[in-house]
């Protein structure tokens, strides 16, 4: 299987893909999520948002967390109509989000012509806890269809997955597990083409390696691009086999 990782803006890049060249769309956009005042959403960083004081790891920050909410939507909309344009019929498109921004998310995924068919929760089980209220353990896949579901294929998913973030390892401030990932992109079918405009440290595309899926990337951070290349990297060489590459000589 093989991948391209263009370094850049995500909205940049989408717009020079080919019409119908992706068969899912599986991606994790900065959240811009929490922030009440202006102050809020530019006065802070994400990993001053995502990362308990105090914390061990030093993970490098990532930008695009600035957004006010209307231009949050405007944004996303944006991005999911140059998905929308890219992917095939029958595509499924599904967008991380947190319990704020899920009904901006949804809004977004419909405004850019996506039918919206569901609404996953991710439980993690080591998540922080609320005093004096439920704890906030989960996030959502906001997902949705390009026409409608492939209905030849025999294929059933689950409408919810449990886990906990990478500790072991990771190397992104909202790395998602790879086991979960590994069951998304299912979603394409097989030999297809995986987008995510937002690769991070590139667990999407790991997975979609690992299932047997081709895969394209954008990363706006040189950092994590370097980071996710690397991974990507190690996941294609893995699963080679002896149809993927040719050795040469000895010459006569």
């Amino acid at each position: 299987m093989s991948y391209t990782l263009h370094r850049g803006d995500a909205l940049t890049v989408l717009k020079t893909l080919p019409d119908e060249s992706v068969n899912a769309v599986i991606t994790d956009p900065p959240y811009n999520s929490g922030g009440r005042t202006s102050s809020d959403r530019t006065g802070r960083t994400a990993r001053a948002k995502y990362v308990t004081a105090g914390s061990a790891h030093d993970l490098q920050n990532f930008p695009g967390e600035n957004r006010d909410q209307r231009s949050y939507r405007s944004w996303l909309t944006a991005l999911l109509t140059e998905a929308y344009r890219a992917a095939t019929e029958h595509s499924v498109a599904m967008v991380f989000s947190d319990w704020r921004q899920e009904p901006t998310t949804s809004d977004a995924l419909q405004m850019a012509g996506w039918t919206w068919s569901g609404t996953i929760p991710w439980i993690k089980p080591a998540s922080r806890p609320r005093k004096g209220g439920f704890k906030q353990s989960a996030e959502f896949i906001v997902w949705g269809v390009k026409g409608s579901l492939e209905k030849d294929r025999d294929l059933y998913l689950p409408g919810h997955f449990i886990a906990s973030q990478p500790r072991k390892d990771r190397v992104h401030i909202t790395q998602k597990p790879v086991e979960i990932m590994q069951q998304l992109v299912q979603i394409c079918p097989e030999g297809g083409t995986v987008l995510d405009p937002f690769t991070g440290s590139g667990s999407t595309g790991v997975a979609a390696l690992r299932e047997g899926r081709q895969f394209v990337g954008v990363e706006l951070s040189s950092h994590y691009a370097d980071v996710a290349n690397e991974r990507l990297l190690q996941a294609a060489q893995q699963h080679l086999t002896r149809e993927d590459f040719v050795l040469a000589g000895p010459e006569e």
